[in-house]
């Protein structure tokens, strides 16, 4: 399936749905090739791998939501 930028901007859904299915999509600018779409593989992934983000927080001590209201606190400047 081929679709350009604006189809990507207005239909990421439906386009998503085409890769689901085991489609590919090619998305075009200005005419020209420019990217392509394809499905996640379960081996590429590594099975039972686990994101890096999770246990981001484990080396800290408290509350995690203590750590963020902190960080969003108002400053001042000097």
């Amino acid at each position: 399936m081929e679709a350009s930028t604006k189809d990507l901007r207005l239909h990421t859904r439906e386009l998503l749905a085409a890769v689901d299915r085991g489609e590919e999509v090619v998305i075009t600018w200005h005419g020209k090739r420019y990217a392509r779409l394809t499905g996640w593989r379960q081996e590429e992934r590594g099975a039972g791998e686990r994101n890096p983000a999770f246990g981001l927080w484990a080396d800290r001590s408290g509350d995690v939501d203590d750590e963020v209201r902190a960080l969003r606190q108002g400053r001042e400047l000097p």
